[in-house]
């Protein structure tokens, strides 16, 4: 099974959000094999808690807005430092790069298959010149 054309939909609305808010290391994975529960992880990370709020903020936004999209649960938002949104098709983690670093989701889900993310979203990426989008 692989994520649904609605789900690959979200990640790259949710991606170009992110992209926008400068938020770095953006990543997506297809998770359908692998898990029951959601389609695809989209990774990304702030280098601040007010930056991880906006790139939050910022991604709801474009979702309920392009794609009429709201999540069902949203964790975290009080701490700042990892923001969790449920979309049930697609979750997304924001983290302050330090807990990116430590966490490192990416050590879970990588035999997962990548996302193709958007050009707009690594030309962000290239352009800042850290965090490249995958």
């Amino acid at each position: 099974m692989t994520a649904s054309e609605r789900s690959i939909q979200l990640v790259r609305v949710a991606a170009e959000a992110a992209a926008e808010k400068l938020a770095d290391d953006i990543i997506a994975y297809d998770v359908s094999d692998q898990l029951v529960i959601t389609d695809a992880f989209l990774l990304c990370s702030a280098s601040n808690d007010r930056q991880v709020r906006a790139v939050v903020d910022e991604i709801e936004e474009r979702l309920r807005v392009e794609a009429d999209a709201k999540p069902v649960r949203r964790e975290g938002e009080r701490e700042g430092r990892w923001v969790l949104l449920d979309y049930l098709d697609i979750v997304v983690h924001v983290q302050h790069e330090e807990d990116r670093n430590f966490y490192a989701l990416e050590r879970l889900w990588k035999d997962c298959p990548s996302i193709e993310l958007p050009e707009s979203v690594k030309r962000v990426a290239e352009q800042r010149g850290h965090g490249a989008a995958r």
